[in-house]
């Protein structure tokens, strides 16, 4: 790889970086402000809202986003192109106006069921509504990430995050509306994005559709439906459980901690924007053990970035917390710390080599065990010890269900990885964040601890200076792209 392609992909990387950083930053910032207002019920409200809002969004696409993405890639024509993506929104715009008027219909029953109560029926399906608004947009934000138009990208999200926390604020802060604020800024902002990208879409393309390059993404997506279903259970039953099992501020306190510790998966996500194009180009390009090889070899940095940043939340999740919150919600520290540890071993999980493989039925097989796993670990977990049982229930039934995964993955496409560096940026990761925890459980000093800190990050630090990922050549490239001067696009 050249220098200048080198370049190019830390620029994308930092151009991509944005949104991530402002649409993570903004949730922490307003979190004193909206956790000095709602209540830990109110949130567990919400967190409860949330789980069947992502359940039925989550089905209602059918997994479109993957089979889109994957297809792109086979359809150069900007016909075809333009094909795809309008007839992949117009199914999906369809199926979300179906399970809208479904929800809308049975909201006071699903809300007794889900939240305890009929009163939050309106939250619940406002909820649903901002939720697949959201997922509308993604169809146009990959259109624009897979033609590596990522300025674009990178402003239209940021500009849909901030949108979404003004309303928040005033809705919340100065009309005090409650939790509903919380939903109805997203879902206004979302829908103004969406509907200048339409625009925008509408005047660059042509309006197309094309029902056989639908038929060709719904076979590959619709294998994925089961493993959505089954997924969204794995990843939202634990909060469900807690309702259950605890009590709805509970739930509240869980979903803030697991709120903070996604900024581990958020990052990652916005790491693979980076990588994703240039795993499947060499996937598509060369044969399967030169494209392992060098596929493997190319993902290594991109482990240590997304560990890195992993890292610097499970450490500090105490300080974070602390900071931004009062008392009533300093019980989610360690859950931030331990959930970090599982959404830093999805890096695996993102790698196509089932979608690229044409075996997507068989994530439905891995998911359903994982949501088995998730269960069976779960429920006396959350028994026995509450929120911080889920919380560690989830990292165990997380690690064995990816174990399982990376290994049947691994058959259909082999990724070459770089297994000895790979091994130590996890477990000095884990034995870190392991530390961290148990000097805080047995109460050391707080400036022990925060030296302790410290320390790790600066360990962490030398094992990229080792590998060659931090180097003056790299901080000169970032130190470049601080005072860019890129044509609008």
């Amino acid at each position: 790889m050249t220098e200048s392609s080198k370049e190019k992909q830390l620029k994308n990387g930092f151009i991509y970086m944005l949104p991530v950083l402002v649409g993570n930053a903004i949730p922490i910032l307003t979190l004193p402000i909206f956790s000095r207002i709602l209540t830990v019920e109110e949130f567990g409200v919400f967190a409860l809202s949330q789980v069947y809002a992502i359940f039925i969004n989550g089905i209602s696409n059918f997994g479109l986003t993957i089979g889109y993405e994957r297809n792109f890639y086979e359809n150069e024509e900007k016909e075809k192109r333009a094909g795809l993506l309008f007839s992949t929104l117009l199914f999906v715009i369809s199926t979300f106006a179906f399970f809208a008027i479904l929800t809308f219909i049975f909201k006071e029953p699903l809300s007794k069921l889900i939240i305890g109560s009929e009163k939050y029926s309106y939250i619940l399906f406002w909820s649903y509504c901002s939720t697949g608004m959201t997922s509308l947009k993604a169809f146009f934000l990959i259109y624009l990430k897979n033609t590596e138009n990522a300025k674009a990208h990178v402003w239209y999200t940021i500009d849909e995050n901030l949108i979404g926390v003004v309303l928040s604020l005033f809705l919340v802060a100065y009309l005090k509306l409650g939790v509903i604020g919380l939903i109805w800024g997203p879902l206004i902002s979302s829908a103004l994005v969406f509907i200048v990208l339409s625009i925008r879409f509408l005047k660059e393309l042509p309006l197309v559709f094309n029902k056989q390059l639908l038929k060709e993404s719904l076979m590959i997506s619709l294998p994925l439906t089961p493993r959505i279903f089954f997924g969204v259970i794995g990843n939202q039953f634990d909060k469900y459980l807690i309702g259950l099992l605890s009590s709805v501020g509970g739930a509240g306190i869980y979903n803030l901690g697991q709120k903070i510790a996604n900024i581990v998966f958020t990052f990652m996500t916005a790491v693979q924007n980076v990588f994703a194009p240039q795993v499947y180009k060499r996937m598509f390009e060369m044969d399967k053990e030169a494209g392992g090889r060098s596929i493997g070899a190319y993902l290594t940095p991109f482990i240590y970035l997304s560990i890195s940043g992993a890292l610097i939340v499970s450490l500090f999740s105490e300080e974070i917390i602390m900071l931004l919150t009062p008392k009533s919600y300093h019980e989610a520290i360690e859950i931030v710390s331990i959930l970090s540890m599982l959404f830093a071993t999805y890096f695996f999980g993102k790698q196509p080599q089932l979608i690229y493989a044409k075996k997507t039925s068989i994530t439905s097989w891995l998911t359903l065990v994982s949501i088995v796993l998730n269960i069976l670990i779960n429920i006396p977990f959350i028994y026995l010890w509450g929120m911080l049982g889920a919380a560690y229930g989830t990292l165990l039934a997380g690690l064995i269900s990816g174990v399982i995964s990376f290994v049947i993955s691994q058959r259909f496409y082999e990724i070459k990885w770089e297994y000895s560096k790979v091994i130590t940026i996890y477990f000095t990761y884990f034995l870190f964040t392991f530390i961290t925890i148990f000097l805080r459980k047995y109460q050391f000093h707080f400036e022990i601890r925060f030296l302790m800190k410290l320390f790790f990050v600066g360990l962490f630090v030398i094992i990229g200076i080792k590998y060659h990922y931090i180097s003056k050549h790299n901080f000169g490239i970032v130190k470049g792209l601080l005072n860019p001067r890129w044509k609008t696009s």
